[in-house]
């Protein structure tokens, strides 16, 4: 391999890194964004309706499916409230690294060809999964 076909592996190596890290970097911010955006959108709202800013809240002992489809349900029902865009928020917040996981391993997988990366990756995905869904 000539020194010029070795800088340019380097430079499209490196250009995949940048792309991976700005993808990452998208997934974390738009996730931390939506849940504060949520979060505080909720708040407002509560503060609004009610004449105080804190809202008595309890996080309910389910994994994050079913909070989620709780939450989905009581939306269907008609109870629409301030503490459903709370909730959401929250789930928001859980679901980013999640997203962010997803989004590593597909990169690994389909842009990089890396399976030794996707393997692991996908092994953080399966435990993510199981504590989040399935616990």
């Amino acid at each position: 391999m000539s020194q010029i076909d070795q800088a340019e592996a380097t430079a499209r190596s490196e250009a995949q890194e940048a792309e991976m890290d700005a993808l990452v970097g998208y997934v974390l911010l738009g996730g931390v964004v939506l849940s504060v955006a949520l979060i505080i959108a909720g708040l407002l709202w509560h503060w609004i309706k009610a004449g105080e800013l804190g809202i008595a809240y309890t996080i309910p002992n389910m994994n994050l499916f079913e909070f989620v489809v709780a939450e989905i349900r009581d939306l269907v029902g008609g109870q629409f409230r301030p503490r459903l865009l709370v909730s959401l928020g929250i789930a928001a917040l859980m679901l980013t690294p999640y997203l962010r996981v997803l989004a590593s391993l597909s990169f690994f997988a389909f842009v990089e060809h890396n399976w030794k990366y996707a393997a692991f990756t996908g092994f953080v995905l399966a435990v993510l999964t199981y504590s989040l869904f399935l616990r």
